[in-house]
């Protein structure tokens, strides 16, 4: 069952008191019908919680240690990836496999063996619905044309760089950067034509999360090692602008033309900055931050909180927590699918 106790303070322009809050009204709250899929990398699951009550309406058992996930655009799939064991520093072979989670009848359809590709890790789907995923392993990004049918990949391409761990895609699929977090490296590289050379970048030390601007002419990397938040021309891999965090950038969003979010697991705090590379707002959490998903129409964030097992929700308007509900072990990567109300 879930509860409803959230979330601290706010850093900043108009910070807000601490203590208990009530759940917002309006555009704030989720509808009654809007389900967040959950990874829940520890309990090897996918969940399906009502995002309104916060209550577990159904589980799909995975084997273990499932990571990233994606959903196709008309939410009928969504498709994760077995990484097969818990951290990147974790040392084995990992899993080989995309598994494919029916959304409607809320079970694993199918699984894709992508054998000798392993650790897969980042994934990605283009407005075309071709779904891309990475082998850390192999730092090979696996191409599927048609996902809702493929037996194996239809193309790979070399992803140029060391324990390739995350990549952020271009809309029409045809640019991947790809992180290293051994290498130090960004490289952009063409997910359908392996014969175009890569061009590489090093932001800074362990860079793991990007994501690109809402006219892709700007790729933002936290460089988690450097405690850095680095803007790159999307198209020569030049970097623009560099400006420290003074913790440890986990993961970094795009929220609309003006504004990114950071997740700071070592500060365990969720900061807004201007694509800019100023910040904004910062608010503590009572977890380990690790993966947001952003509402696709209202003004809400979820986060993921690893060791206290639970999800926030922040409104990105107020940047306040306006919820919050208990998961199961280690929630990760997720995705809001919307109702109709």
């Amino acid at each position: 069952m879930a509860t409803r106790r959230t979330v601290i303070k706010a850093v900043g322009a108009g910070a807000l008191a601490s203590g208990l809050s009530t759940p917002a009204s309006g555009a704030s709250r989720a509808a009654q019908d809007d389900i967040l899929v959950v990874v829940e990398k520890s309990s090897h699951a996918v969940s399906f919680y009502d995002a309104a009550s916060g209550q577990r309406r159904q589980t799909v058992q995975l084997p273990d240690y499932p990571h990233e996930m994606v959903v196709d655009s008309r939410g009928r799939f969504a498709y994760v990836g077995h990484y097969g064991v818990r951290m990147a520093s974790t040392v084995g072979a990992g899993g080989s496999a995309v598994f494919v989670i029916d959304l409607a009848a809320r079970s694993l359809a199918r699984t894709i063996d992508t054998r000798p590709f392993n650790r897969i890790h980042g994934m990605g789907i283009d407005r075309q619905d071709r779904l891309y995923a990475l082998s850390e392993e192999k730092a090979v990004l696996l191409g599927f044309d048609d996902p809702a049918t493929d037996l194996a990949p239809t193309r790979a391409v070399p992803a140029h760089g060391v324990k390739t761990h995350l990549f952020t895609l271009s809309r029409d699929g045809e640019r991947a950067y790809v992180t290293g977090l051994l290498s130090h490296t960004v490289s952009l590289v063409r997910p359908h034509d392996a014969s175009v050379p890569p061009v590489l970048v090093t932001p800074g030390q362990l860079p793991e999360s990007s994501c690109l601007s809402r006219d892709e002419k700007t790729l933002f990397v936290g460089a988690r090692k450097s405690s850095s938040l680095v803007a790159v021309d999307a198209r020569t891999m030049k970097v623009r602008r560099t400006r420290k965090t003074g913790g440890d950038p986990l993961r970094v969003y795009t929220i609309d033309d003006e504004r990114l979010l950071v997740t700071d697991i070592v500060a365990h705090t969720l900061t807004s900055w201007s694509t800019g590379l100023r910040p904004i707002r910062s608010l503590d959490l009572d977890g380990t931050p690790s993966a947001v998903s952003l509402h696709p129409s209202r003004p809400l964030a979820y986060v993921s909180l690893l060791g206290t097992h639970r999800i926030a929700v922040v409104d990105l308007d107020r940047f306040a927590v306006v919820d919050g509900f208990g998961t199961q072990l280690e929630p990760d990567s997720s995705v809001l699918l919307p109702g109709t109300a």
